[in-house]
């Protein structure tokens, strides 16, 4: 393949120390080769899915009519159907990622799939069974099973990076759980250390950022200071970028590190602009820097391989004296990040029922 169609603009951020992953997967991106496009020209290193994602894939294609079809001849559940969709799904982008996971040694190259999103106050132990399960169903190096990072949640991502399952915690928007998630990381990767097990164990904290912007902005309407609008979830970003740097290049993680052990890098989901009058790659050139990953709607991937001018690292700009408007303008961050982790949760279980309500509705004769 000739240098010439790497795309510039991604293969400069890709140079800036920020993998490019795709928020999106379906079996025909993958049969028809454009997962494999995306990998050789966009410098792309990763996929993520959701229940969101995987409604949208099953309910408003026909890739997996003959799966659903035959499920429910062999007599499966809806739900069994799913699963059996997700899991050859996420198989088969891992295949084409494994090229990226050997040739970055293991830094890039990963598919998420992720746990019932109904466990995301989890207290009896299914939230593990089920990383378990799919990490055995799955069988590939380069998965990550996702995890809500809620206070529920902490214990099982300890556990699952404590037993060699690479873990994406999901739906994070504040710094303060953000912390709490490094912590869980750091321990699961201290228990292997302290019994010579392999720290070649891989994690990413996902960072949700437009929502708080849609959330905000609508505060600051309110209240009179549109002038703060589309900056409250750049600034709450890079809040927790300088909390990773504290703790990934501190005195507790440096005896991991020179073991051999991977940072948690933080990851940027949710940066599709929901604001029109955005620029639509706000969330990828406001948060360019080093260990960390931005993971895309397709919509934003294509959008900055055409109009991205990020050419330095930006995450290091200082969020205080935004966040400190934000505070005197009345932007209680605290309950907007608590807002936002329950509103996600209901999202994505409004997603999968909504996915399973459709499967049922294709598995019933008309």
């Amino acid at each position: 393949m000739s240098v010439n169609t790497i795309n510039e603009r991604l293969a400069r951020l890709t140079a800036l120390g920020t993998s490019v992953w795709l928020d999106q997967i379906g079996q025909g991106l993958i049969d028809r080769g454009e997962l494999k496009r995306y990998v050789d020209e966009y410098s792309l290193r990763g996929v993520t899915s959701n229940p969101a994602i995987f409604e949208k894939a099953v309910l408003e294609s026909d890739d997996y009519d003959a799966i659903i079809t035959d499920g429910f001849a062999a007599g499966k559940s809806a739900m069994e159907i799913y699963k059996e969709i997700a899991v050859s799904t996420v198989k088969s982008a891992t295949d084409v990622l494994r090229t990226v996971w050997d040739d970055t040694n293991h830094h890039d190259g990963f598919v998420s799939l992720e746990v019932a999103p109904n466990l995301a106050r989890d207290t009896a132990g299914t939230t593990l069974e089920e990383a378990r399960m799919y990490w055995g169903l799955v069988d590939s190096p380069n998965l990550m099973i996702k995890i809500p990072g809620t206070p529920e949640g902490l214990e099982y991502i300890e556990e699952a990076i404590y037993e060699g399952i690479n873990i994406n915690v999901t739906l994070l928007f504040s710094v303060e759980r953000y912390s709490d998630v490094t912590e869980a990381y750091i321990k699961g990767l201290e228990r292997r250390y302290a019994e010579g097990k392999s720290l070649d164990v891989h994690s990413v904290a996902s960072f949700f950022v437009s929502r708080v912007d849609t959330v905000v902005d609508k505060q600051l309407d309110e209240k009179g200071r549109p002038d703060l609008k589309g900056k409250a979830a750049v600034a709450n970003a890079r809040a927790a970028y300088i909390k990773f740097k504290e703790i990934f290049y501190g005195e507790r993680f440096a005896t991991l590190k020179a073991a051999g052990a991977p940072v948690q890098r933080p990851l940027w989901a949710s940066t599709g602009v929901k604001n029109p009058e955005y620029s639509e790659v706000l969330y990828v050139d406001t948060l360019a820097g080093p260990e960390t990953v931005n993971t895309m709607p397709l919509k934003t991937l294509e959008a900055t391989a055409t109009i991205s001018d990020v050419s330095t690292v930006t995450l290091d700009e200082d969020p205080a004296p935004v966040l400190a408007e934000l505070e005197a303008a009345g932007i209680d961050m605290h309950q907007v990040t608590e807002d936002l982790l329950d509103a996600g949760i209901d999202a994505f279980v409004h997603s999968l029922d909504g996915l399973i309500e459709g499967i049922e509705k294709q598995g019933t004769p008309e």
